[in-house]
Formats: C-alpha cells, sequence, structure tokens
C-alpha cells in the first residue's frame, strides 16, 4: 500500500503509461476523492452507521496532467492503487467547474460523463502543489477569481 505521494504518482504514471501514446510527459498527479465535505465526517460519525456509509459511498481517483490532456482513473479504496481510465479529456475542454482553493479541503466539480450533473471532488492540502500545476494548466476562463488573495498574486 502506497502511502506517501512520491510512491503514489509513480504508480499512476505506471499503470498510465501502459495506454499513453509514445512521448507523453506526466506533469502533475492529484489524488481526489467524491462525496461531501470531509469536513462533515465528524458530525456523519456521531449518527450510528451514517459514518460508515458515507465512506462506504466516496469513490477516489486520480487526475493526471500531462503535456496534452487531463487523465482520470480510479483508485482502490484500500490500497489507493491506481485502477482503470475512468475518462480523458483535452486540457482546454477538461469540465471543471466551482473550483475552490481552500486552506486544507479545496474542491472542484467535475462532468464525468457528458450530460450528467458534476461530481464534487475534494482535494486534500497534501497535494497542493500538483493541485496548482493542474489549476495553472487551465484555461483562464476556467479559473474563477476569489476574494482574498494578497495583490500580486494570482487567485484561483
Amino acid at each position: 500500500m502506497a502511502i506517501r505521494r512520491a510512491k503514489q504518482k509513480q504508480q499512476v504514471i505506471e499503470k498510465l503509461s501502459q495506454v499513453a501514446p509514445p512521448g507523453e510527459q506526466f506533469i502533475a498527479c492529484v489524488h481526489v476523492e467524491t462525496g461531501p465535505s470531509p469536513w462533515l465526517n465528524a458530525v456523519f460519525d456521531e449518527v450510528p452507521v451514517l459514518g460508515l456509509v458515507v465512506a462506504l459511498t466516496r469513490k477516489f481517483y486520480f487526475l493526471t496532467l500531462t503535456n496534452t490532456s487531463i487523465v482520470v482513473n480510479s483508485a482502490s479504496r484500500f490500497t489507493n492503487r491506481p485502477g482503470e481510465v475512468v475518462a480523458a479529456y483535452p486540457i482546454p475542454a477538461f469540465p471543471a467547474s466551482r473550483i475552490k482553493r481552500a486552506t486544507v479541503w479545496s474542491s472542484m466539480y467535475v462532468e464525468m460523463t457528458p450530460g450528467t450533473k458534476p461530481t464534487r471532488l475534494n482535494i486534500h492540502r497534501y497535494w497542493r502543489g500538483e493541485l496548482d500545476q493542474l489549476l495553472a494548466a487551465l484555461p483562464q476562463a476556467q479559473v474563477p477569481a476569489q476574494g482574498g488573495a494578497p495583490a500580486g498574486q494570482p487567485q484561483y
């Protein structure tokens, strides 16, 4: 079971290298989880069985930024090993919306299947550097400016 970020990224790159076109360069890899805000886990755990139900309904993914696209692949719930590719998008067409970069748990909504309701993805601060690389690659029209950033610094 990979715990360190470098090992997780290595496993994702190994998995994606099997299906990636020759010459594809892997730039950043971000681990995300679906579901409501992880901050609510403390509340859910107070209600018998509800915390377990919420935990079991969460899905885990890796978002990988390459030089040409953003690839979404599943992650194992227990071992965190990368699974099958769920979707791949050209960078300008990545269907992300409501991007919120927060102190501990950032979030964004991604339309995993065209025409469906966007899925909330939660990103922990541990992956902040890779998240910043991914956001920097998105067209600026997709990354909304949020108040509170000091003057002269990029706003995500």
